[in-house]
């Protein structure tokens, strides 16, 4: 038997016999992405459709910077949360660094510029077929985006599953803001990471497999609903 059959084999006996630890990470994982990408949608979303209705001088810089965004370096982000919570930064006094929060926080900043373009490209559509409507009827700016919200409801499922791709898959930033702390902050990438760099390929190929099995899981979920959405 190669290395390579003998270490998926010993993943898949690691994930069988799943222990509290392991559970624990994997929950973690769930966790911290999933309010991640809730905070990005509640944020995000809101200011794609914005962009979509709104006039105003410069629209077109922030529509540009908001998709420059989207490359934003994991690693850059880190290290600017990690200078604000530390104890020196002008948020240290908060106790948030080498916590899930500040994991969750990291996530968010990473994800919301996905769920604004994700939003912000539809919602202009929509409201170019709609926007004539919306005056006769004397829509305010919250009501016409609650318009859009309504009419485009596929659109924000899909930049929420963006949201949680990019959420769950990230290590360069919460690593640094979490500390990758054994018990509290040690996420399923993270302890791919260090497993790896141990030499402890059975187990890091177990949480790969997980994580795979959990992102596929969630993309199945979301595709059925958004099939659902728009049937109606």
């Amino acid at each position: 038997m190669s290395d390579f059959a003998r270490s998926v084999s010993a993943a898949l006996s690691l994930i069988a016999d799943a222990d509290a630890e392991l559970l624990g990470i994997v929950m973690l994982s769930l966790r911290v992405s999933l309010m991640a990408s809730i905070l990005a949608l509640l944020i995000g979303a809101p200011i794609g459709a914005w962009l979509a209705i709104a006039k105003f001088r410069g629209r077109q810089v922030v529509i540009v910077l908001t998709n420059a965004l989207l490359g934003l370096p994991p690693v850059v982000v880190g290290l600017a949360l990690y200078l604000l919570l530390s104890r020196s930064g002008p948020l240290g006094p908060a106790g948030l660094l080498f916590t899930p929060a500040a994991m969750v926080i990291a996530q968010t900043l990473l994800a919301t510029p996905i769920v604004v373009a994700l939003v912000h490209r539809p919602s202009s559509l929509l409201w170019m077929e709609y926007r004539d409507l919306a005056r006769t009827d004397g829509l305010s700016y919250v009501r016409s985006i609650a318009l859009l919200f309504a009419l485009g409801r596929a659109s924000l499922l899909t930049a929420f599953l963006a949201a949680f791709g990019r959420a769950i898959a990230e290590v360069g930033a919460i690593i640094i803001v979490g500390g990758n702390i054994r018990g509290y902050t040690r996420t399923m990438t993270t302890a791919i990471a260090l497993e790896t760099s141990k030499g402890e390929l059975p187990l890091a190929l177990g949480l790969g497999l997980i994580l795979l099995a959990l992102s596929v899981a969630v993309s199945t979920v979301a595709f059925l609903l958004v099939g659902r959405v728009g049937e109606k």
